[in-house]
């Protein structure tokens, strides 16, 4: 994957089939995945690590890509991700509840693999939706 514009829908291809394989693939050696809490995490199989929870957590996960930019080796998308909770998430009990969230995510490519990941999410609506967390002020 040497051009930018392929990268992020090899990814979302390779986690919408769960082909873990080639997920660990497309990533650099000194890749580094800094989520939607802020903190970042270092290594292929921390990247791994992250993309298989998800897909535990929503064992019939897609994510579908609405746009996507590139400039150099940077490429940036926006895109949906929904599935039902049926698997834990970071030490959270499912719920059985239908998730529905918009995410843009930021990849920077290095000798043509994915060398940094940031991904941003509004972590609040998701955690409503899964029923795990109110909005404060009931909204």
């Amino acid at each position: 994957m040497a051009n930018p514009d392929t990268a992020h829908r090899e990814m979302t291809d390779a986690w919408n089939r769960r082909d873990f394989n080639k997920f660990r693939a497309l990533l650099h050696p000194d890749y580094t995945y800094t989520g939607g809490d802020g903190q970042e995490q270092r290594g292929p199989e921390a990247g791994l690590a992250v993309a298989q929870m998800f897909a535990n957590a929503f064992p019939d996960g897609r994510i579908e890509i609405r746009r996507g930019y590139v400039q150099g080796d940077v490429a940036i998308c926006e895109f949906r991700a929904t599935g039902t909770f049926d698997g834990e998430l970071m030490g959270i009990a499912p719920t059985g509840k239908h998730v529905e969230i918009n995410v843009c995510n930021v990849l920077e490519l290095r000798d043509g693999k994915i060398y940094r990941e940031r991904e941003y999410m509004d972590m609040l609506t998701m955690f409503e939706q899964l029923g795990v967390l109110a909005r404060p002020g009931g909204e």
